[in-house]
């Protein structure tokens, strides 16, 4: 190493043994893309299956997250390798797609990649690997439709998706109240889905929670909870049959869009500008009530004498609620989304059987729950956990669950695990590489090994069993 300067002065350090590396091509380049994929899935494996164990992660940040999830381990992995980086994009898509099997994807695109190695110590071609993978993949998913099971269901017989969805819980942190919280995912689903059509919007179904209590005070709310209180402490911390109007304008006086100066040099200017200033409130509010308002919901917020005027004139408020809540309750509630208070109407509100505050124990959090609505195509699970790394593991164990009664709902076949759909595939792909001439029969037997072993070997280790049983 030596220290050198540009023509302008700055110094510049040339490494001498930067000349004596050289850019790995060919067959070793794609060894070391495999032995980095490989180091992934391998991080992966113990985390695969009902008895897999919880990695903790801690960010640059000093945050601590623990989890089993496939796409939330390597998501805080911050892989730098690039290959690495593919399996991480494989593993969010799995999410997005699917919203389970996270893991389990990363194990397998791993034990695939391992079984190639082999295949190029043989001198197989890479693209000739790649094919006879295809041709498996072909054979396996096309016997999975033959071994896959019809798992029927109705609002009457929920039973198949909360067996389904309990077998999701299994490996999580609410498995000793899987069957509870099965039931609470199953209903939040089918009170969102159209069964004719059989689709279900998942962004109707809001996931929220607050730090304490237990896992067990997770609840289903038929309707819309809101981290917010009213507005005023004096207001009633309960309403019944109570119609809501939705606002997005806020409760001020108009700005001027250009520079202004007011000059008050006496007392009765002053007053005057008062009076007139809490005239506009009244007036806004005498609008909410000529209306029918019960409840006001408003976008942004207000001051204090907008406040007092509306504790004083009876209507209760709640301000600084967010876009998508608004929407939700627009749905929920059956109201329009008003802009200006020119616009409010009696036609444009909405009812809710039921809105009240709740507060949590000794803390100052409060939230408001509004039920009973009309149009029952918005839920809320309202998540209890003892710490924030409880509650958003939680969350992440039940968006699994919503995800996998979704995908019943969409297609309700089913094939029984513990790999023996592995090896049924595995079976399946061995006699049809039998009936292949060329290369590509070996990568199809490689394929077969992966099924057989990949998944029964890494939930038998996970199990504190010899990988080799079973």
């Amino acid at each position: 190493m030596s220290l050198a300067f540009d023509d302008y002065g700055r110094p510049f350090i040339i490494l001498r043994e930067q000349g004596s590396k050289s850019r790995i091509r060919g067959i070793e380049a794609v060894k070391a893309n495999i032995l980095a994929a490989k180091s992934v899935a391998r991080t992966l494996r113990s985390s695969l299956g009902p008895k897999g164990m919880d990695k903790m992660l801690q960010s640059p940040d000093g945050d601590v997250t623990i989890t089993n999830d496939g796409a939330t381990i390597l998501e805080q992995m911050e892989v730098q390798n690039q290959i690495g980086k593919l399996l991480v994009e494989l593993s969010k898509s799995q999410d997005h797609e699917i919203g389970d099997g996270t893991t389990g994807v990363v194990v397998l695109a791993g034990s695939l990649l391992e079984q190639a190695e082999s295949l190029l110590d043989m001198g197989i071609h890479p693209l000739r690997v790649a094919e006879g993978y295809e041709m498996g993949c072909k054979v396996a998913t096309a016997h999975l439709d033959t071994i896959a099971t019809k798992w029927d269901f109705s609002q009457d017989n929920l039973e198949p998706l909360i067996q389904t969805c309990m077998t999701t819980l299994s490996s999580k942190v609410v498995g000793r109240l899987k069957r509870p919280m099965a039931e609470i995912c199953v209903k939040a689903v089918l009170a969102v889905a159209d069964l004719p059509r059989k689709d279900v919007n998942l962004d109707l179904i809001k996931v929220e929670g607050k730090v304490g209590g237990a896992m067990a005070d997770t609840r289903l709310v038929e309707g819309i909870v809101i981290d917010k209180d009213f507005s005023h402490p004096q207001m009633p911390k309960e309403l019944k049959d109570v119609k809501v109007a939705i606002l997005t304008c806020p409760f001020e006086p108009p700005k001027p869009k250009t520079k202004h100066k007011v000059d008050i040099d006496t007392v009765q200017k002053f007053e005057s500008l008062r009076q007139a200033e809490q005239q506009y409130f009244v007036d806004m509010v005498q609008k909410c009530k000529d209306a029918g308002a019960g409840l006001v919901i408003c976008q942004w917020g207000f001051d204090d004498e907008a406040n007092h005027l509306l504790m004083h004139h009876k209507l209760p408020a709640i301000r600084w609620v967010g876009g998508v809540e608004i929407e939700l309750l627009a749905m929920a509630t059956g109201a329009r989304i008003v802009p200006r208070f020119e616009e409010l109407s009696p036609d444009k509100l909405g009812f809710a059987k039921s809105v009240r505050e709740v507060g949590y124990g000794t803390t100052k959090d409060r939230s408001i729950i509004i039920e009973g609505c009309p149009n029952l195509s918005a839920v809320t699970i309202w998540v209890r956990g003892g710490n924030r790394m409880v509650l958003d593991e939680v969350r992440r164990s039940l968006h699994d669950a919503l995800c996998v009664a979704r995908n019943l709902v969409r297609d309700n076949s089913i094939v029984y695990g513990g790999g023996s759909a592995e090896i049924s595939c595995s079976l399946a792909v061995e006699a049809a590489a039998d009936q292949v001439v060329g290369v590509e029969q070996y990568a199809m037997r490689a394929f077969a090994g992966m099924c057989c072993c990949c998944c029964c070997r890494c939930i038998n280790a996970s199990s504190v069993l010899h990988p080799t049983w079973g």
